[in-house]
């Protein structure tokens, strides 16, 4: 899966010469967080809904509301903006951009190609592959074991449970206790929670959580 699949597309973008307060309304209106700020089709910053409300006045202040409205005024999107952006392709895997994210500490990326924003990846976008992943919307047997890292280890499973014509909807691994281990979460469908115990157990170090969801 490619970052060009789960993009967020067309990309919304700001001026740099927009008020916050405007920002601030086009990001509730279209319910984003974050978006690129662009000038004649090409991005030199982005700012994001804490940077736009880091910038406006505190509920405290005892400015009226005319003062408050034109200071407001005067502070546009170029003013709060980061300039140092990390930006992603659109052919890039999606696990690489998670990695960039995580790395860099940041909840969003603007997606490149030639030089022109052409979508964004978000955290929001991540999550929903990650229920996709674990096969979180569909019911099945759902099992979590321990296994040796060792060559042919998904087949002996997998076989032994598609020996009882068993659907085997997602299965994904994970890092185990140490590096000799790896942790499997699977789900399966056309088998019972009993059955699938009994079928698995002897092919894992451990079952570590069965049950049916």
């Amino acid at each position: 899966m490619l970052v060009g699949e789960r993009m967020s597309h067309p990309v919304i973008t700001v001026p740099p010469e927009m008020p916050i307060q405007e920002a601030l309304s086009l990001f509730k209106s279209e319910h984003i967080r974050r978006a690129p700020v662009t000038r004649g089709g090409k991005m030199i910053g982005i700012v994001s809904e804490s940077d736009l409300l880091n910038a406006s006045p505190s509920a405290a202040t005892s400015l009226s509301v005319w003062e408050l409205n034109y200071l407001l005024s005067k502070i546009t999107v170029q003013k709060v903006m980061r300039t140092e952006v990390v930006t992603i392709d659109s052919d890039c895997p999606i696990e690489e951009a998670a990695r960039i994210m995580a790395d860099n500490k940041v909840g969003g990326l603007p997606v490149m190609d030639d030089k022109k924003v052409v979508g964004m990846i978000t955290e929001t976008d991540l999550f929903k592959i990650f229920v996709e992943l674990m096969g979180a919307r569909e019911k099945g047997v759902r099992a979590t074991v321990l296994i040796p890292d060792k060559p042919g280890q998904f087949a002996r499973i997998g076989k032994a449970l598609g020996d009882l014509n068993a659907n085997i909807i997602t299965m994904t691994t994970f890092l185990g206790k140490d590096t000799s281990t790896r942790m499997v979460t699977l789900k399966v469908v056309g088998l019972t929670k009993k059955q699938v115990r009994e079928t698995i157990s002897p092919l894992v170090e451990s079952v570590l959580d069965i049950r049916e969801g």
